[in-house]
């Protein structure tokens, strides 16, 4: 039987991240439920905005082959996406723009994508906490061939929800993130069994 493999990452570059730190509480989740969880920061990949004319000058950069490798070799996706002015944060709009990108002419379009399954969560010190910004996210990875599944959970009051360990400070909520990784864990071994 496969292993499922889950790549999880917040979508901020903020080096005290809430997201990242939810990312890591969803992360834990899947991995007691036995998935083998790759969890990585954004921050790690830097990436310049994309623009085709340098892509078409230079090709990808070394950070968009690295990250766009990682999305290759796991099956499933974990996003604890903050939401900027209502919407997905340009940083993980521009991850995934240059993860989108092919690098030969050969390569199946998507190919990073496509037939992958996610998870999407967010905290946010909004009330709504980026329930908003996630709707953009999983309408993005929808078109391009990711099954994003239904469940998700919008931390809000983000800067009063972790303790200083990245743990949330609310028993019941934690429950519901980890319950994300594992409900992300248990689909991929159904799928990959």
């Amino acid at each position: 039987m496969t292993t499922p493999r889950i790549l999880a990452f917040g979508g901020s570059l903020r080096s005290d991240s809430f997201n990242q730190k939810l990312a890591a509480v969803a992360a834990a989740g899947a991995r007691t439920a036995g998935a083998e969880v790759t969890l990585i920061a954004l921050r790690d990949y830097p990436l310049p905005v994309f623009d085709q004319d340098s892509e078409d000058a230079d090709g990808l950069p070394d950070a968009a082959k690295k990250l766009k490798q990682l999305f290759r070799e796991h099956h499933g996706i974990l996003i604890a996406s903050p939401e900027y002015n209502s919407s997905i944060s340009g940083a993980l709009k521009n991850a995934i723009d240059w993860v989108s990108r092919a690098e030969t002419d050969d390569e199946p379009p998507l190919v990073a994508f496509t037939g992958k399954t996610a998870v999407l969560c967010a905290a946010s010190p909004g009330a709504l906490g980026g329930l908003r910004g996630l709707v953009t996210v999983r309408s993005i990875l929808g078109n391009l061939g990711v099954t994003v599944l239904p469940d998700l959970v919008a931390v809000s009051k983000a800067h009063e929800a972790f303790k200083p360990d990245g743990t949330l400070t609310d028993e019941k909520q934690a429950a519901k993130v980890k319950k994300l990784g594992t409900h992300l864990a248990h689909h991929l071994a159904k799928m990959l069994a």
